[in-house]
């Protein structure tokens, strides 16, 4: 008999220790948290998305929300029919590491507190309604590992303080109304393996500093009003796989033959020149980068 009681006990902590557990892990956020994801909501017009959030809920439970030692480090809303304006008040959320937004229909510019986000590793706005130019304190994005904004309004030239994020491995302002030219500083970013800056307005020469991207894979700039050479230093672009520079004004492609051509998966350019040059024939559409119109998941 005292068996049974004293299990009877076991079980009942045992009970209690779950509820404790669970409790817990439903995780608390401050409220000033709490206001900023509020004010995502109402400013991203939340009573439209196709899945809302119950605010009356704790705040792990909302959909794409996670949270970590009671801060918010993750928001996915994904193709969730965002409409509107991202609110200046996103940057107090001090602890936010990715953020994806990609594929809704956000717009305006994006707020310059944005670039206060210091831990922020992932940030990903494509597929959206993104217009004016981008913060020349973006570059304040230290931990930055991937950017893409493909497909938006995106105008102005490309920031010279990308060149400072360190940490870099994908870029991706494809399919926007960027001008100007390829910043020098782009050359310094010595992690990145993927730049896409495929159909904008972009001109001038490529950077001959882009030869010391010993890292990169796939670089795309197609459709552009580029001039000049491509500069020699491509040459050392070891991993280089994926090389697009089809539809731009080249005077000339010389430089091409200091390439290694058994290295490409995908090579394209307006062969204007009689060059010694066998690259394989691929297939174009297999690329990755090729066409950004569709190119996301939902998570990582």
């Amino acid at each position: 008999m005292r068996k049974k009681i004293n299990m009877s006990k076991f079980s009942l902590m045992v009970a209690l220790m779950c509820i404790t557990v669970t409790s817990n892990m439903i995780a608390q956020v401050s409220s000033n948290e709490k206001d900023v994801l509020v004010d995502l909501y109402n400013a991203l017009d939340g009573n439209a998305w196709n899945q809302k959030w119950n605010l009356e809920e704790p705040v792990a439970k909302w959909h794409g929300v996670k949270v970590l030692n009671n801060h918010v480090v993750e928001i996915n809303l994904f193709r969730n029919n965002l409409k509107g304006s991202l609110p200046g008040s996103i940057k107090n959320l001090e602890k936010l590491r990715y953020l994806n937004l990609a594929f809704n229909n956000i717009e305006g510019q994006l707020p310059v507190t944005l670039t206060e986000l210091s831990n922020l590793a992932v940030l990903k706005i494509e597929m959206n309604r993104i217009e004016g130019t981008l913060p020349t304190e973006i570059g304040n994005l230290k931990n930055l590992k991937e950017f893409t904004a493909f497909n938006n309004f995106i105008s102005g030239s490309i920031p010279e303080s990308l060149g400072q994020i360190q940490n870099l491995k994908i870029l991706n302002l494809s399919s926007n109304k960027l001008v100007g030219v390829i910043p020098n500083s782009l050359g310094s970013l010595s992690k990145l393996e993927s730049l896409g800056l495929f159909e904008n307005a972009l001109e001038g020469s490529i950077p001959r500093q882009l030869g010391n991207l010993s890292k990169l894979k796939e670089l795309v700039l197609a459709n552009n009003e580029f001039r000049g050479e491509i500069p020699m230093e491509f040459g050392q672009l070891a991993s280089l796989e994926v090389f697009q520079i089809q539809n731009n004004k080249f005077d000339s492609f010389k430089s091409l033959e200091y390439l290694d051509s058994k290295q490409f998966l995908v090579f394209d350019y307006d062969n204007k020149e009689d060059l010694n040059i066998d690259f394989k024939d691929v297939n174009f559409s297999k690329t990755r980068m090729a066409d950004t119109k569709f190119d996301d998941e939902e998570s990582e």
